[in-house]
């Protein structure tokens, strides 16, 4: 039998909110297109920015700020399940997660611990999902220590975790120290046990990371380098070795510049990173046998401060979330090229940060 057809494609979207207000939306995509509709929208949660989708299970999980025992600002997190056919969510829970805020919320392939992180606490966490879907206590906290360079790496920073394809290992970016810190996931125990540590160059401050969905390669996203770094990845023994640096901006762009966020096509052949200040999107062509990068374009967003973005399922579209013109436009990706170009399609909305797909 034939796998089912998806019959429509949403979009769930984070960005900084009160929580008086919306700040988790559901859009219909128009695969078609490349168009977002909004459908619904969540308040209640403060600054939701980042969202994981459980696919398999038709629900989403929101970062958000709690209140820890003592009255202070600490990372919370909220499931919620989703209806399919009208885009609603509902809310399951919210649980808090780490003693500061978070930045980053994933969860493992599939889909029984949810992992967050903490740039302020410069911490890693981990929560289990509940077999109902809520999250449950935290039942590990993973706390970096030291120094790096730059004045802001004066203490870990720690900014997002990702997952292999073995789901045996995940990689955490720690901004503070220009370093990756391996974990092993242990899924009986609910624990992350520290495998190893790689180091980028000093200054690099890498956020953001990728793992290539068929070859094993590596490729961070350095925020304050604007640089992306390349590794081979044993997957095996859990081992990323660097073999290149490359520059995420224009050689002739002297301006001011952060870069956020990293993906890579589902064709497996393009990597995409988000450039803040210059506020492009980069473009590289990935060559399959090396896992080397080249560059092919430096495509302008629209818009200003290009947080993170989304390409769509089939690989068609690219949405950029541009959060200080508070609006996600969108693009039709050139299969053959990599490159960028704009639909037309523009959905004006506050401060937007993070996009994810589902197919019903």
């Amino acid at each position: 039998m034939d796998k089912q057809q998806p019959t429509q494609t949403l979009a769930f979207i984070g960005s900084y909110a009160d929580a008086k207000n919306p700040g988790v939306y559901t859009a219909q995509f128009d695969a078609e297109t490349g168009s977002l509709t909004l459908k619904h929208n969540v308040s209640g949660l403060q600054n939701p920015t980042f969202l994981a989708v459980d696919a398999d299970n038709a629900r989403l999980y929101a970062l958000g700020e709690g209140v820890g025992t003592e009255g202070q600002k600490c990372g919370a997190a909220s499931a919620y399940t989703i209806n399919l056919e009208t885009g609603e969510l509902d809310l399951l829970n919210h649980e808090n997660t780490l003693p500061a805020t978070t930045c980053h919320i994933q969860l493992d392939n599939t889909n029984q611990v949810v992992m967050v992180t903490s740039y302020h606490g410069g911490m890693v966490g981990l929560s289990p999902i509940l077999a109902d879907g809520q999250i449950g206590i935290t039942a590990d906290i993973r706390q970096h220590e030291g120094a790096s360079l730059l004045p802001v790496q004066d203490r870990p920073r720690a900014h997002s975790v990702f997952v292999d394809r073995a789901n045996r290992f995940i990689g955490a970016c720690d901004l503070g120290l220009d370093k990756i810190f391996l974990y092993k996931l242990d899924l009986v125990a609910k624990r992350l046990i520290l495998h190893d540590e790689v180091s980028v160059q000093p200054g690099s401050g890498p956020r953001h990371f990728v793992f290539h969905p068929s070859f094993e390669f590596g490729y961070v996203i350095n925020e304050l380098g604007s640089t992306v770094t390349a590794f081979g990845y044993d997957e095996e023994r859990g081992q990323l070795s660097e073999f290149q640096n490359i520059t995420t901006l224009p050689v002739s762009y002297d301006g001011e510049n952060a870069c956020a966020d990293i993906h890579i096509s589902p064709d497996g052949r393009f990597l995409y990173g988000s450039n803040r200040g210059h506020d492009s999107i980069v473009v590289y062509a990935i060559d399959e046998l090396t896992g080397h990068l080249t560059l092919v374009e430096h495509a302008p967003t629209l818009g200003k401060h290009p947080r993170n973005f989304g390409i769509s399922p089939d690989g068609k579209f690219v949405l950029v979330a541009n959060k200080d013109s508070d609006n996600i436009v969108s693009f039709s990706r050139d299969e053959a090229t990599g490159k960028l170009v704009p639909t037309g399609s523009v959905l004006e909305m506050s401060q937007p940060v993070c996009i994810k797909f589902l197919e019903a």
